[in-house]
């Protein structure tokens, strides 16, 4: 059982010279001019990589689909600024972890219950869980999507559920290699974070070639970033609450804090974690979503500011390459996907490595790491499987209700005196950053109200309700079997899938 509620002791035994070095290389940086702190942080930038790859997953590929084939690039400005909020909360995290140098899951529960830092551990597997079996239905809808262009018949179920499921094992391995090393050493750290910048940079890479490739009215993509259109809708209106609600995942904040604990950093890294979160999770966040909603503009919008929740990104993939009369783009847009898919499903992984230790009470070894960042490989099945409905409804009941409570524990803590002592700071710089805290925690509040209503209250009641129509009297713009591969890859709500 663990005894000490201060650190990890995977990082202080694997190379405490290096954490010397580092952090009397960061007290001789701070006395030096921004751009030359800017050029040190570069070289030591690492958790916030781990946020970018797990927000980057299906949910964001969904959610940018749908916001760029139904406004066009109206609505670019929204994911950026949802982010910006996020990045707002977790430097109040990064405040009370590099201060205090305590696990927050023990911090928590000391300061404000164990049944509510129980509860936010829960919803972290939860949505670990949940949210993988998406990330492996884009990845096979992708393969599968891939395959076709390649030749093979659409029409083989069979040889779909070797393709899908093939690719998802082949990731699941990836993973799991990648994974392993981060729980083992700090050479593995350095070599995951590694392997999650070039996945980061592939998406990037990818999305921007579809866009090169296709058609952008730049003057509209700056007017789509700060003109800060409003849908005229309720509906439009429920996309823009939903996106600025829950662009980050109650497992993010679970996985933060003990990613900075792991890497060993402490009260001298506070400099280099707010360039981290600005350059690592920031940027490339607002960089692959804008990409994907200026494609999307570019080739599926037609210019009438109507929702259009049918689309999902595999399609996507193929409406690009029949406007575009080329299977280039579709071929870049699964790669694409699939590496964003990637990087999603090896972050949930680092993450229940580290909260069913917590839960448990158990100390940090690489043998539990390993053992409990399997726990969420169960989503491997959703390469090719509907999920059930309980599954949104779950997460979105417990993940999108702890989700506000968590944002609200932390600006509790982070403006207690007997937490953080002389750090609480004073001031104005105080005051502007308690009122970011609070708008980030009003907006998270009503997005995640907008999503438990359509992932959780609406599902039930539709379940409860006797059926009402006929089958003739069904919608026309989605047959039963479009229907059945949205199921199958399990996107078939974009407001409710996030990481």
């Amino acid at each position: 059982m663990s005894t000490s509620s201060k650190g990890l002791p995977m990082a202080a035994k694997w190379d405490p010279q290096k954490l010397a070095h580092d952090e009397q290389f960061l007290r001789d940086l701070e006395k030096k001019p921004l751009i030359a702190r800017i050029r040190g942080y570069a070289k030591m930038t690492g958790p916030a990589w781990l946020q970018s790859a797990m927000t980057l997953g299906a949910g964001s590929a969904a959610a940018s689909v749908m916001a760029g084939a139904s406004f066009g690039y109206k609505l670019l400005w929204v994911q950026p600024l949802a982010m910006l909020l996020g990045v707002v909360m977790f430097a109040a995290l990064a405040k009370i972890v590099l201060n205090t140098g305590e696990r927050p899951y023990r911090l928590f529960a000391r300061e404000v219950g164990w049944i509510l830092a129980f509860l936010w551990a829960l919803g972290t597997i939860v949505a670990s869980v949940i949210w993988h079996f998406p990330q492996y239905g884009l990845a096979g809808g992708a393969a599968w999507d891939l395959a076709q262009v390649f030749g093979a018949p659409a029409d083989h179920p069979w040889l779909s559920y070797v393709v899908q499921f093939g690719i998802a094992f082949c990731i699941l391995e990836i993973n799991i290699f990648t994974v392993w090393n981060y729980g083992s050493h700090s050479a593995g750290i350095k070599l995951y974070e590694t392997f999650l910048r070039w996945v980061i940079r592939l998406v990037i890479l990818a999305f921007l070639a579809v866009v090169i490739l296709s058609k952008t009215n730049w003057l509209g993509v700056f007017w789509g970033f700060f003109g800060f259109y409003l849908p005229k809708d309720a509906t439009g209106w429920t996309v823009v609450l939903g996106a600025l609600g829950a662009t980050v995942g109650i497992n993010m904040t679970f996985l933060y804090p003990y990613s900075l604990l792991a890497k060993g950093w402490g009260k001298y890294h506070q400099g280099l974690a707010k360039w981290d979160l600005f350059s690592s999770m920031l940027i490339p966040y607002t960089i692959v979503t804008s990409l994907i909603v200026i494609a999307m503009a570019n080739t599926v919008y037609d210019g009438q500011d109507v929702v259009n929740t049918n689309l999902k990104p595999v399609q996507a993939a193929a409406v690009f390459s029949q406007l575009m009369r080329s299977d280039i783009g579709r071929i870049i847009l699964d790669l694409g996907f699939l590496a964003m898919t990637c990087g999603a499903i090896s972050t949930h992984m680092v993450v229940c490595g580290f909260t069913m230790c917590e839960m448990l009470g158990l100390e940090y070894t690489a043998k539990r790491f390993r053992l409990f960042a399997l726990t969420p490989t169960i989503g491997v099945l959703g390469a090719a499987l509907p999920s059930p409905l309980w599954m949104p409804v779950l997460a979105s009941a417990i993940c999108l209700t702890m989700l506000p409570v968590a944002y609200l524990t932390f600006f509790l803590m982070v403006n207690k005196r007997s937490v953080l002592g002389e750090a609480l700071g004073k001031g104005p710089m105080r005051w502007a950053f308690n009122l970011a805290l609070i708008a980030a925690i009003a907006v998270t509040t009503a997005g995640a109200s907008i999503k438990i209503k359509t992932g959780a209250i609406d599902p039930i009641r539709k379940w409860l309700s006797p059926p009402t129509a006929s089958p003739a009297e069904q919608p026309r713009d989605q047959s039963p079997t479009t229907a059945a591969s949205d199921s199958a890859q399990g996107t078939a709500d974009p407001t409710t899938q996030r990481r």
